[in-house]
C-alpha cells in the first residue's frame, strides 16, 4: 500500500543504509530541547547568570594567581627569615604589645594564619601560603569551578600575607575575594551546579562594589589640579595593588602623571607626548566615566552592559598606559557582573553537552516553571550570603561617616580583617618625578675624587637613562613601587632602604635577586653604599636626548643618604633586631 506522507525512519534505518553504502543525510529527526530545528543551540535568554559566573570565576582567580605569584617570587626578601622587613619581628612586636600573649586581641589585631606555624622556618610558611594560593587559583582559573571553600581559602590565605606584609601591602586596594560575592555552591565543585539551581538574577554584591568603585572615584578628584581616579575596589583582601591612574592634567607638554607614576611603561612615554587636545579629551570621558556612567547600573539590562563595557574599556586604556600592578585587572571583575549569559554566551563553544546547552535546558525548564527543590547546601550558601551582607553593611557605617566628613581618612580600613576599606586614590599627585638611585664603591675612602661609583639597577624602576620603560602588568615589583614612595620622602621615613643598603654591601644574593644589575658581581662586594636623589624627566621625541638613545634626562639634586660601610650599620640593625648580613 503507498503512503502519500513522509517516511517513518525505523531505528534500523541508518544501519542499513550505512551497510548499502547509502550516501547523505539520514532521515530527519527531532531537535532535542534548547535546539533549533537544525539541531543548533537556539539563543540564549537573558536573565540569568550561570555563564557569567563562570567568568568572574576566572577572572578573579586569574588576579589571585598573579598575587601569590608575587607573593612566592618576593615575600622571602620582603619579609622572610632575612628579608628587609622580617615579618617575624613584626609578629614579635605586635604580640608584645599585648604582653607577650598570643591572645584573641593579638589575632585580631594582626589575623594571620602565621600565629599558628612555627616561626623558625618563616620562610618555608611564606611559601607554603603562596603555593597553596597558586594550586587553588590554577584549579579555578583552569575548569571555572569552585565552592565557598575554596573561595574562602583563597581569601584566607592572601590575608594572612597582607597582615604580616606591612609597607609592601600597604595601599588598600579590594574586597572581590569574599566568598559571599559569588554564587558558588557550599561543597561542590561544578561549572554549572544542576543540584544547586537557586542563584540570584545578578551577582547583587559585585553590581554594588562596582558602583561604588566608580561613583566613589570622582568626588575624590581635585578639579583644579592633576586628576587621579582609579578606584580601589571596596573591601577586598587583595589591597596592595597601586593607587594610580591615567591622571590627566598636563604641564604644557604632556600627561604629568603619565611621567610620574610609580613605573611607567613604554606607551605612558609616547602618551605623555600627545596633543594638548588629547589630554583634554581624556580629562572630559575620565570624569564622564567616573561620575555619570556608573549611575547606568540601575536603569535596566542595556544601560547596565553599557556601563560594563565603557568601564572595561577605561580599565583597559589604563593598563596600556602604565604598569599598576593588577588593580585594574582586579577592578574589571565587578564590572563583568554586568553582563548576564546571553551577552556572553559567545565566549563558550557550541555543542550538545557544553555548558552552553546545559543553561539552555535549564532556563527552559524555568520558563516550564519547574524549580529544583532546595538543598541544605542551598540553604548553608544563602544563609553565609545573608551573614556576610548585613556583616558588610555594619562594617560600613563608619566608612560612610568618614565619606561625608569635612576630615574624612582616606586609604584606611575600619576593621582587621578588612572587609570594608575606604576609597583611597590620591585627590592630587607631585608635579616631578624624583628617583633614588643606589651606588656603591670599591674605593677604600668614599670621599676622594677618584672613587668610582656605580649604579644598582632595579628591575622596572627608572635609573639607566638609556634603558626602555619596563611592561609588567599585572605583574608587580614592589620593591620598585615602594623605591618610588621613598623618592619624595626622606630615609627616615623608610628605615627599609637602609636595611637594603646594608645588604648591598655584603653582596647579599636573596636581597639582589630583586634587582636587575649588581655592578659588583663576580667581584668582592663594594666596600661604601650611598644613595642619590635625582629629577627624572621624560626626552623628547625627535630631540638631541632622545636620538642618543636615551627615555629619560636627569639633574642631581644631591645625597639622599651619605656613604655607608657594614661597621656603621652593626648598631642600626641590632637596634632594629633585623639579621646582620653575611659578605658573600
Amino acid at each position: 500500500m503507498r503512503s502519500d506522507g513522509p517516511a517513518m525512519a525505523t531505528p534500523e534505518e541508518p544501519l542499513r543504509r550505512r551497510k548499502a553504502g547509502v550516501a547523505g543525510p539520514a532521515p530527519e529527526s527531532s531537535p532535542g530541547p534548547g535546539r533549533d530545528p537544525a539541531g543548533c543551540p537556539a539563543r540564549l535568554r537573558a536573565g540569568t547568570f550561570w555563564l557569567t559566573r563562570i567568568v568572574l570565576l576566572k577572572a578573579l582567580a586569574f588576579v589571585y594567581f598573579v598575587a601569590f605569584l608575587v607573593a612566592f617570587h618576593q615575600n622571602k626578601q620582603l619579609i622572610g627569615d632575612r628579608g628587609l622587613l622580617p615579618c617575624r619581628v613584626y609578629l614579635r612586636s605586635v604580640q608584645q604589645h599585648f604582653r607577650g600573649q598570643v591572645s584573641w586581641e593579638t589575632v585580631s589585631y594582626a589575623p594571620t594564619v602565621l600565629w599558628l606555624l612555627d616561626w623558625s622556618h618563616m620562610d618555608f610558611n611564606l611559601d607554603a601560603l603562596a603555593l597553596l594560593g597558586l594550586g587553588i587559583s590554577s584549579f579555578i582559573l583552569v575548569s571555572g569551578c569552585a565552592n565557598m571553600v575554596l573561595m574562602a581559602a583563597l581569601w584566607v590565605l592572601y590575608m594572612s600575607l597582607v597582615n604580616v606584609g606591612q609597607i609592601w601591602m600597604g595601599v588598600p586596594a579590594s574586597g572581590d575575594g569574599l566568598p559571599g560575592d559569588f554564587p558558588v555552591p557550599s561543597l561542590d565543585s561544578v561549572s554549572i551546579a544542576q543540584g544547586d539551581p537557586h542563584v540570584p538574577d545578578r551577582p547583587v554584591g559585585l553590581s554594588v562594589a562596582d558602583f561604588q568603585n566608580h561613583a566613589r572615584s570622582g568626588p575624590d578628584q581635585d578639579p583644579g589640579g592633576p586628576v587621579l581616579a582609579e578606584p580601589h575596589l571596596h573591601g577586598l583582601p587583595l589591597r596592595d595593588a597601586a593607587p594610580f591612574t591615567d591622571s590627566l592634567s598636563t604641564d604644557g607638554r604632556g600627561t604629568v602623571s603619565l611621567m610620574t607614576q610609580p613605573v611607567p611603561n613604554p606607551m605612558a612615554y609616547f602618551l605623555h607626548h600627545s596633543p594638548w587636545w588629547f589630554h583634554r579629551f581624556e580629562t572630559l570621558s575620565n570624569h564622564f566615566l567616573e561620575l555619570v556612567v556608573p549611575f547606568f547600573v540601575f536603569l535596566g539590562r542595556q544601560m547596565c552592559i553599557l556601563h560594563g563595557a565603557l568601564q572595561i574599556l577605561f580599565q583597559m586604556v589604563l593598563i596600556i598606559s602604565g604598569n599598576l600592578s593588577f588593580l585594574n585587572w582586579l577592578t574589571i571583575v565587578p564590572s563583568l557582573a554586568c553582563f548576564d549569559d546571553a551577552t556572553l554566551g559567545f565566549l563558550f563553544p557550541s555543542g550538545p553537552g557544553c555548558l552552553k546547552d546545559q543553561v539552555l535546558r535549564m532556563q527552559e525548564e524555568e520558563a516550564r516553571g519547574a524549580r529544583a527543590p532546595w538543598t541544605h547546601g542551598s540553604v548553608a550558601r544563602h544563609t553565609v550570603n545573608l551573614a556576610l551582607g548585613v556583616l558588610v553593611a555594619w562594617l560600613s557605617i563608619p566608612v560612610v561617616l568618614n565619606l561625608l566628613s569635612p576630615q574624612q581618612v582616606m586609604n584606611s580600613s575600619f576593621n582587621p580583617l578588612r572587609i570594608v576599606n575606604t576609597y583611597g586614590a590620591f585627590g592630587s599627585i607631585t608635579k616631578e618625578r624624583t628617583e633614588v638611585i643606589l651606588q656603591g664603591t670599591a674605593s677604600p675612602n668614599a670621599s676622594a675624587p677618584d672613587a668610582k661609583w656605580e649604579d644598582y639597577e632595579f628591575k622596572c624602576k627608572p635609573g639607566d637613562l638609556k634603558r626602555r620603560p619596563c611592561l609588567i602588568s599585572p605583574y608587580h615589583h614592589r620593591l620598585d613601587w615602594l623605591m618610588w614612595f621613598a623618592a619624595f620622602q626622606t630615609y627616615e621615613h623608610n628605615e627599609w632602604i637602609i636595611h637594603l643598603a646594608g645588604k648591598l654591601l655584603a653582596n647579599d644574593a636573596q636581597a639582589l635577586s630583586l634587582l636587575a644589575l649588581n655592578p659588583f658581581a663576580g667581584r668582592a662586594p663594594p666596600r661604601w653604599v650611598r644613595g642619590e636623589h635625582y629629577r627624572y624627566k621624560f626626552s623628547r621625541p625627535g630631540g638631541t636626548h632622545a636620538a642618543e638613545g636615551k627615555w629619560w634626562i636627569r639633574k642631581r639634586l644631591g645625597p639622599y643618604f651619605p656613604p655607608l660601610s657594614f661597621q656603621d650599620l652593626k648598631g642600626y640593625f641590632r637596634s632594629r633586631e633585623w639579621p646582620y648580613p653575611k659578605p658573600e
